[in-house]
């Protein structure tokens, strides 16, 4: 499996980053809090799955529902979907994730962090 890197200097950009490139009429998509990164690896070749994008930027979250508003490029923590004009991030906080150590060490070997 290959890695490619794309790092945010804000969480904000980060999710603005996961909204534009987000199916049409996607409200609510996963994020993950691991190890000091807070990101999403998607397939760039989804039939194989062999060449993966670990996109992030460094930080941490509380896991649980994050409303994001794109024109004021703020988040907060609600309880629920309430707003079909706002973005819901799933933030998840993984006790192992696999995937995610190999691209972080990969990403850390060569210098990207």
């Amino acid at each position: 499996m290959k890695f490619e890197y794309e790092e945010f200097s804000t969480v904000e950009e980060f999710f603005l980053y996961l909204v534009s490139v987000a199916p049409y009429m996607k409200q609510v998509l996963p994020a993950s809090s691991y190890k000091g990164y807070v990101f999403s690896i998607l397939p760039l070749t989804p039939v194989s799955g062999d060449v993966m994008m670990m996109i992030y930027a460094k930080g941490t979250m509380e896991p649980g529902l994050i409303e994001f508003d794109i024109s004021t490029k703020k988040y907060k923590t609600v309880a629920a979907v309430e707003r079909a004009d706002k973005n819901y991030f799933i933030i998840l906080k993984p006790k192992i994730a696999t995937i995610a150590d190999t691209a972080i060490r990969e990403m850390e070997s060569l210098g990207k962090n």
